[in-house]
């Protein structure tokens, strides 16, 4: 069983609008947009990260942003629910917010014994809001969104699955412990984690498969403190049997990638070297930043992309 990893580092998704993205987390969930830059495989697409005041791992959600892509068919083998931890008391708050700014999806509910909003994105993404009165993580409160408020980061992230066998299995191996079960949902909790502790498994045996589209995670990445630990992990995830791939650069991290037998993509991403590496701590999110493969790029990327302020 490995020990080196700490929680969620971060949630990438797909979206269709950039605009409507950036204007959906920084002003209707009051998220700091901490890095504006690009897709490594496909630069004329934006790659924008959301999260507190410096991005710390566990609170930073992502999207590619492909104009006129098609939605995402729900299904089985992906993140189904991404949730975010609020303190205590906050969600009628949210909900009133919520009814203002015209945010779909809306219910109440709760969920392993805390309350819980559910709402959906603009490209009808899944998304709670769970009171968590033990989170103490700083907040980013220049969004919006008082202290009393204000998103701590992820809470956890629900994986639908037609089986969850072997996805258990790995989720034990990687240094999950199966915590409580609630309507059929089972939760795994990292111990010592970084706030962003739980993953939920949601076996539906009769569901259609998902696919990727506008709206749908398209991974979800776990944090390891630094490129030693990842190595470490890496070489126990290939001697177990999974296909990984090398170590990427993403500037801002490093990554690795491997497939899970329910099919959702995992990552395991370096608490470094940050989002501040090219940018201060002030400022983060406001240039456009560009890998530097892609520097020469520049002058014809800025003409394309779109403007995210309107």
């Amino acid at each position: 069983m490995l020990n080196q990893i700490k929680g969620l580092h971060h949630v990438t998704s797909m979206a269709d609008d950039a605009r409507q993205n950036n204007a959906f987390f920084t002003n209707k969930l009051g998220l700091r947009r901490v890095k504006k830059t690009v897709n490594f495989d496909e630069p004329s697409v934006y790659h924008l990260y959301y999260g507190d005041e410096i991005g710390t791992p566990g609170t930073v959600m992502t999207y590619f942003p492909f104009p006129h892509i098609v939605r995402g068919r729900p299904g089985t083998g992906e993140v189904g629910t991404t949730v975010f931890s609020v303190p205590e008391g906050s969600l009628p708050y949210w909900r009133e917010r919520f009814e203002t700014f015209g945010v779909g999806g809306v219910t109440e509910g709760e969920s392993f014994g805390q309350k819980r909003l559910t709402f959906t994105g603009p490209d009808g993404d899944g998304f709670a809001l769970v009171e968590d009165k033990g989170d103490k993580r700083p907040v980013w409160t220049q969004g919006g969104v008082g202290n009393d408020e204000a998103i701590r980061g992820f809470h956890s992230a629900s994986l639908r699955l037609r089986d969850g066998g072997a996805t258990e299995e790995l989720l034990k191996f990687m240094g999950y412990q199966e915590a409580d079960t609630s309507n059929g949902i089972k939760r795994f909790a990292i111990p010592g984690g970084n706030g962003a502790d739980f993953i939920d498994i949601e076996t539906l045996p009769e569901a259609q498969r998902a696919t990727l589209g506008a709206g749908s995670v398209h991974h979800i990445a776990f944090a390891v403190e630094d490129r030693a630990k990842q190595l470490e992990v890496r070489k126990a995830l290939l001697d177990t049997g999974y296909q990984v791939t090398p170590v990427i650069d993403r500037d801002y991290f490093w990554a690795i990638y491997f497939r899970t037998p329910g099919g959702v993509l995992f990552e395991i991403a370096t608490n470094e070297p940050g989002f501040d590496r090219d940018e201060d701590t002030a400022h983060l999110g406001e240039a456009l930043k560009l890998p530097m493969q892609h520097e020469h790029l520049r002058a014809a990327l800025e003409n394309h992309l779109q403007p995210l302020e309107a």
